[in-house]
């Protein structure tokens, strides 16, 4: 019986070699290591009590070192269980939820065609490959030698040229290869309304394409002229070659995926090329289009948190995003996204070159998990001062999670999604006594003060919205002046004013000012870890309002110097209006005033019935479905102090 073509492929992929031969042998511990697929176990084709059986899992092949015994899954099923070929297929299809195709007469037929238009394009890249190499290939070099790409590197690569005019088609005619064939292979069009064939790719720089198995199946061009109608161009989609279904420098990738890189998901031929190049070898392309579900799958296989990386103009978080949404309903335990963000206005090829491969490195281990960039998606922007606003963002991130499919990934989603609106809402809450920097001009910078949960001053300074929102401008003042170093040194009358709120932003502000004069960004970093800690500058940063701030994203001066002049500005605003509040209330408690004291009384009592009618409630989100929940701090910090003091002042 004949299979369908990629069907074995897919059984392959679908299974762990270590599952199968997991259920015959018993596992070395000391010398496996399961988070490399690296196994090793005493043969079960021979007795021995060493162990020489070794498993790569990554590769899917086994290996004894005492009997030689080798092979993949269906081998070792053969083997192991005394059957044949199609009854070995038949176990791990199964085993891996796959039906097993029917007899298709016509599968082998296809696969022999395949392999006859591989071996055609094979003999298009022969002859693209010579022409890059001759006179008219001059410019061609000059262009690739301007973009700084070696020689060894177009021979790994296989980089062509194909000529203008119709040299290809004579080419291979000349071989014996039929036009028609050549047609079915993409490297030559024939159009619709009979005129003569030509080659499909003129005068472009060429750059082969080989799936998983190393089978070309088709190729990219390059226009060479500005003026082209498309700069890349893709082969047509043949029985060979779907290019929903296939990565650019897909085997070279898997290969060294296996050997531990992290999988690197670039925009174009050039970016991968650049980046194999600066040592990130497993690197892959989409060809041309968006990423597909099935190349996502593809990824997948070949490692469990592919790293996309791109551009970081509005172009390239567009593209992010749409990849956000397109993966939400893929997600599975163990398998998922980071998105490294480039500086706006250097795709991967131009950073190396501007920078080296230590900063491409940098961006790579800065790369964002996917809930930090929907998060992102969701908020930048945007303002939430009012409940319809509030609202509207619970309705996003609920409809945003809900493809997910796997209810433990949707609940772990909900639940950082949560932290995150009451970081943005309400800042953070512990069960202990609330601590402050001192808001209202009494106390001195760096005195941390305890605050009560009794009292109405106190109550309505520190649990309400302005002083989260304080923080937040706090944290981006901040923020901004780490990212933008000297800057301190045109704002120091309004810096050394500032109370801080929080001990660690206290910290982290002494820390600018003491070295407000230091202009090196790595140097500044350093020294605030010194004087404040590496926690203190993680939480700072790890702030959904200062991951969004753009001079904190992208260092600019004068962006910088915008930004906090006006979020200064606001804050001294805030704290004046603060401060003279907190001395009415004062005179308002202690004035023995009957009349304000029961109106308070009744205040509190009809707050009471309404709060407990919604704390019988839970409103909003459903945990059940999204793990998210609504935050209740403003009822509770209302209802305490309302219940608390004004019943005691009318008694």
């Amino acid at each position: 019986m004949s299979l369908p073509p990629g069907f074995l492929d897919e059984l392959r992929s679908r299974l762990s070699l270590t599952d199968v031969v997991g259920r015959k042998v018993m596992w070395d511990q000391r010398k496996s290591n399961p988070g490399k697929g690296d196994m090793w176990a005493p043969c079960p084709f021979h007795h021995e009590k060493t162990a020489s059986f070794h498993v790569n899992d990554k590769d899917g092949y086994y290996y004894c070192f005492g009997c030689h015994a080798k092979g993949d899954a269906i081998t070792f099923v053969r083997e192991t269980e005394n059957v044949g070929f199609m009854e070995a297929i038949e176990i791990l299809a199964q085993e891996a939820g796959m039906p097993v195709p029917k007899s298709d007469p016509k599968a082998q037929e296809k696969s022999d065609k395949r392999a006859e238009l591989a071996e055609v394009n094979e003999a298009a890249n022969r002859f693209f490959r010579l022409c890059l190499s001759q006179q008219g290939g001059t410019a061609a070099r000059a262009y690739l030698d301007k973009r700084g790409m070696k020689p060894e590197t177009r021979e790994r690569f296989e980089i062509g040229f194909a000529p203008s005019g119709n040299a290809l088609l004579r080419a291979l005619r000349d071989q014996g290869i039929s036009t028609e064939l050549a047609v079915e292979a993409g490297v030559v069009a024939k159009p619709d309304d009979g005129r003569e064939p030509y080659d499909f790719f003129r005068d472009r720089i060429v750059f082969p394409i080989r799936d998983a198995r190393g089978r070309l199946i088709s190729f990219g061009g390059r226009a060479m002229d500005p003026n082209a109608r498309a700069k890349y161009l893709n082969g047509p989609e043949r029985l060979l070659f779907d290019k929903g279904n296939a990565l650019y420098n897909h085997k070279e990738a898997r290969a060294a995926c296996g050997r531990g890189q992290t999988l690197v998901v670039a925009e174009g031929y050039m970016d991968v090329i650049a980046l194999a190049e600066a040592g990130f070898e497993a690197t892959v392309a989409p060809l041309g289009t968006a990423i597909t579900d099935r190349q996502l799958q593809l990824m997948w296989r070949m490692s469990d948190e592919p790293v996309i990386a791109l551009d970081g103009d509005k172009a390239g978080l567009r593209a992010a995003y749409r990849v956000i949404d397109l993966a939400m309903p893929l997600l599975e335990a163990g398998k998922g996204l980071r998105f490294a963000i480039l500086p706006e206005g250097q795709d991967p090829d131009e950073l190396i070159k501007a920078k080296g491969p230590d900063a491409m490195q940098e961006v790579l281990d800065g790369a964002l998990p996917m809930v930090a960039l929907l998060w992102r998606r969701e908020t930048e922007g945007k303002v939430f001062d009012s409940p319809e606003r509030r609202a509207a963002l619970d309705k996003s991130l609920r409809e945003t999670i809900r493809p997910i499919t796997d209810a433990s990934i949707k609940r772990h989603y909900g639940e950082i999604l949560n932290d995150m609106r009451r970081d943005l809402f309400r800042g953070k809450r512990d069960d202990g006594p609330r601590r402050a920097w001192t808001p209202n001009g009494r106390g001195r910078f760096g005195k941390q003060v305890a605050v009560p949960t009794e009292g109405l001053k106190a109550s309505l300074i520190v649990s309400g919205d302005e002083a989260q929102a304080d923080l937040m401008r706090e944290a981006v003042v901040l923020a901004v002046l780490i990212a933008n170093p000297g800057l301190a040194l045109e704002f120091l009358s309004q810096l050394e004013a500032l109370t801080p709120r929080s001990e660690d932003h206290a910290l982290l502000l002494h820390a600018v000012l003491t070295h407000a004069e230091e202009e090196d960004v790595g140097a500044l970093r350093e020294n605030v870890i010194a004087m404040a800690g590496q926690g203190a500058l993680d939480r700072l940063m790890s702030h959904p309002h200062v991951q969004i701030a753009p001079p904190v994203r992208r260092p600019d001066r004068e962006v910088a110097q915008m930004c906090l002049t006006e979020e200064l500005a606001k804050l001294k605003a805030r704290r004046g209006y603060q401060a003279e509040l907190a001395e009415g209330l004062e005179e308002m408690l202690a004035a023995d005033d009957e009349k304000l004291t029961w109106r308070l009384r009744q205040a509190a009592e009809a707050r009471n019935r309404a709060t407990k009618a919604e704390a019988e409630d839970r409103t909003e989100f459903d945990i059940a479905e999204n793990g998210l929940e609504l935050s209740r701090d403003e009822r509770d910090a209302f209802r305490a102090l309302l219940n608390r003091i004004a019943p005691e002042r009318g008694k």
